[in-house]
């Protein structure tokens, strides 16, 4: 019997525990605590997830694509810093001044033999 009680102390531990939770607080309050566990537990990925793909589409939003040059930069930048273009005024300019026909690609159809 001494063997038992020493290899198995955690598990009458947490069953001693267990069996004076349950009178003083009851049953429900078991449950309820379990299911606010599961429930974190599933709902702290998908948060984390939130903020990422948040995180994600703020950085996307920054970045800026010079039309002279291709180059890539953060949107703290007015002027390019490969060629020195102005990547506001560019960008304003070529969306205001294109006619629809510019700016839609034409795809003819062919036959693969």
């Amino acid at each position: 019997m001494n063997y038992f009680l020493k290899a198995n102390k955690n598990l009458i531990t947490y069953t001693l525990i267990l069996f004076l939770i349950i009178p003083i607080f009851g049953i429900n309050f078991l449950i309820s605590f379990l299911g606010n566990v599961l429930l974190l537990l599933f709902l702290i990925p998908l948060l984390l997830l939130l903020l990422v793909f948040i995180g994600f589409n703020s950085y996307k939003s920054k970045i800026n694509t010079c039309s002279n040059c291709g180059a890539i930069s953060l949107g703290l930048n007015e002027i390019c810093i490969n060629c020195g273009a102005d990547l506001e005024n560019t960008d304003k300019k070529n969306q205001l001044d294109q006619k629809p026909s510019e700016s839609t690609i034409e795809v003819k159809a062919e036959e693969i033999e």
